[in-house]
């Protein structure tokens, strides 16, 4: 895991006790395209803002989530995690229609090949984003037999959940930010030496930091109750994890349109 996480400290973490579970997002996925906003060229941002037809990156953070019971996209269901055991990508594993990091490279050559429609294009951005952000909530790069911590079963300051649920939402809104206030308090972090960092890792790369991450994650105690020991150990983990996202995902954005 980058050095850089170990430097990343918890802000507000003991403001929260249980938050209302809405899905990395939309919290998380809003945080990591108003970073990835703030870190692209203006020229580039115009030219994205086109193709969304002026939806904002960190508005279309959610779409894919939003499309789940739209019949028409059931070919991307499980777009949204990868199974890894190791952190190396292991295509015998996968489900047979995709997965997020198969589709993630896929829309990558999709969108730079200026062949799409522009409502193919719309729609394959807008997946590629939320895609992006998914790579980097650690449990949607999840091990075999348990679902990315569904099947584990937790209590989040008394209330009963799962360690995926958790992760998607209860850790990222613990300081009671909005996401605008969290991105800001991320976006000062960022330096040119953490930007050619995080820039230099491969998509595969992604995969290997979220595994080294599940010792972490997977520390929970036999009784299985989680609070503020369980923020306080963890919550600098997403604060990277968001940062990371963002500035990979401007990356990826002035690839293809920069």
């Amino acid at each position: 895991m980058t050095k850089l996480m170990y430097r990343l400290f918890p802000i507000g973490f003991l403001l929260l006790f249980a938050s209302q579970v809405l899905a990395w997002g939309p919290i998380g996925h809003y945080t990591i395209g108003q970073i990835a906003e703030w870190q692209m060229r203006s020229s580039t941002l115009e030219r994205v803002d086109e193709v969304l037809q002026r939806e904002s990156i960190s508005g279309v953070g959610i779409w894919m989530d939003r499309i789940r019971s739209d019949t028409s996209y059931d070919y991307t269901r499980t777009w949204h995690w990868v199974t890894t055991v190791d952190g190396k990508y292991d295509p015998s594993i996968q489900e047979e229609t995709g997965d997020a990091f198969s589709a993630l490279l896929t829309l990558k050559e999709n969108l730079k090949s200026g062949k799409l429609s522009p409502e193919e294009e719309r729609d394959q951005l807008r997946m590629l984003i939320h895609i992006v952000g998914d790579l980097h909530q650690p449990l949607h790069v999840g091990q075999p037999g348990d679902r990315g911590g569904n099947d584990v079963r937790v209590y989040w300051f008394g209330e009963s959940t799962n360690l995926h649920r958790v992760w998607d939402s209860n850790l990222v809104e613990s300081n009671r930010m909005s996401y605008s206030e969290l991105a800001a308090e991320l976006q000062r972090r960022i330096t040119p030496e953490l930007v050619k960092e995080y820039e230099s890792a491969k998509i595969s790369d992604w995969l290997v930091e979220n595994a080294e991450l599940r010792p972490y994650i997977y520390n929970i105690p036999d009784n299985g109750r989680l609070g503020f020991q369980y923020i306080y150990d963890n919550y600098h983990i997403v604060e990277e994890r968001l940062i990371a996202g963002g500035i990979r995902l401007a990356a990826i954005l002035e690839k293809i349109y920069g």
